[in-house]
This record gives structure tokens, C-alpha cells and sequence, in this order.
């Protein structure tokens, strides 16, 4: 009689706890779970904007979103640690950015957008150099739509699409994460680049190698005249 008593109360608790986790993102809460992304300014410096809603709850819920940047447009290290210290902007890069290279020479990669706390954030994303070309003035760049993840200390048992990624941005240990799936809203944005005309290649060197040879003339027209050796 004593174990059956035991294993009831075990299970009651077993299924305490399950009732628990399942009700720290239940079905009708996701459903009011929204993300919408923008772009502003113009020209090769612009910002995303990201903006996540969801209805209240009795607990705390941290968001990250994970946004796949093309190699077309690349992230400022230096910048994020500097408007992380100025205005608490969380973004960790999952490799090292050139910020020299061409869109030619360069490869994609994700930037980790905390929003602990907040559900706004300004990333500022920049534009690269593509190839000159001659039959357009402009190159399109498309971003895909962010992955939103969802985690609370609160309920350690993560239910349906589960992600592991770092917990905070010191990424200094793994959290699992649950992917919010079929959101509604846009599906992806593009930014139009401006891009250098190859078919004035040739003017352009000539005018550059000239002037260059001018300059050079008349500096050293004016140091024999007026220099002392």
C-alpha cells in the first residue's frame, strides 16, 4: 500500500511539473508573438530595425533573433561594442567580419540579437563594394527573415522546435532555445547598393593618371625654383 501511495504522489508531481512547463509558452500565448523588421536611411549605412511583441505574462521571457546576413552588407565589430556600452545594444557575431573586403571577397554570416529586457533593437548594417558594372546603377541585396527564439530561467523544459544557442551575449554557455514558427508579417527585406559604371573604367584611369602626372610636374617645377640644395 506504501509504494502504491509512493508511486502516486510521484507521479502527481511528474505531471505537476510537465502542467508547469507546458504553460510557460501555451499555444494561445504564441499566438500573440509577433516580429516585424524595418530598414531605414539610405545609401550604404542604414539601420534594421526589430521590433517583438507578445501579450503579459507572470514570467520573464528573453528573445534572440537570429538574422543571416548575405555578403553583400557586413556588421561593424567595433561599432556594436560601442553602442553596446552606449546604449545596451547586445549583438554577437558567429564569425570574424572583414571589413575591408568586397562583397567578391567575402562570405556571409549570422548576427545573434539579444533582447533581454527590451523588444526593440537598432542594428546598424552596412552596405559592401560590389563589382563596376555596365548595365545597371544599382545592386540588390536580399536579407532573409530572422529566426525568433524565445527562453525564460523560469521554465527550464523547452517544448517544441528547440535551438541551442549561447545564453547571453558573452557566450559563455549554451541555453536551449524554442524557434517561434509561422509568424506572421513580412517575409524578407532588400537594400538597393549603388555600384560604379565599368564602362568608364578608361576615362576615369586617364583622367586620374593625368592629373597625377600634372601634379607631380608642377611640384617639382616650384621646388627647383624656390627650393635651396
Amino acid at each position: 500500500m506504501l509504494r502504491v501511495y509512493l508511486l502516486a504522489t510521484i507521479l502527481c508531481f511528474i505531471n505537476h511539473v510537465d502542467s508547469k512547463e507546458a504553460d510557460c509558452f501555451p499555444p494561445e500565448w504564441l499566438k500573440s508573438v509577433s516580429l516585424s523588421v524595418k530598414i531605414s536611411k539610405a545609401g550604404f549605412h542604414r539601420d534594421l530595425q526589430y521590433t517583438v511583441e507578445w501579450s503579459d505574462t507572470d514570467h520573464d521571457v528573453q528573445a534572440l533573433l537570429l538574422q543571416k546576413m548575405p555578403s553583400g552588407v557586413y556588421l561593424d565589430e567595433y561599432q556594436l561594442e560601442t553602442l553596446r556600452r552606449d546604449t545596451g545594444l547586445e549583438v554577437l557575431l558567429d564569425s570574424k567580419v572583414d571589413l575591408e573586403a568586397p562583397e567578391y571577397l567575402s562570405s556571409g554570416f549570422t548576427a545573434l540579437v539579444f533582447l533581454s529586457g527590451a523588444r526593440e533593437a537598432v542594428v546598424p548594417v552596412h552596405g559592401r563594394y560590389h563589382r563596376p558594372s555596365d548595365s545597371s546603377e544599382r545592386v540588390r541585396v536580399d536579407l532573409e527573415r530572422p529566426r525568433l527564439l524565445l527562453r525564460s530561467d523560469q521554465c527550464p523544459g523547452v517544448r517544441g522546435v528547440v535551438v541551442d544557442a549561447p545564453c547571453t551575449v558573452s557566450n559563455h554557455s549554451i541555453c536551449s532555445w524554442m524557434e517561434i514558427l509561422d509568424l506572421e508579417g513580412d517575409a524578407g527585406l532588400s537594400l538597393e547598393l549603388p555600384v560604379g559604371d565599368s564602362s568608364m573604367i578608361f576615362s576615369v584611369c586617364v583622367v586620374t593618371v593625368l592629373t597625377t602626372v600634372l601634379s607631380c610636374v608642377y611640384l617639382l617645377r616650384n621646388i627647383w625654383r624656390h627650393g635651396s640644395f
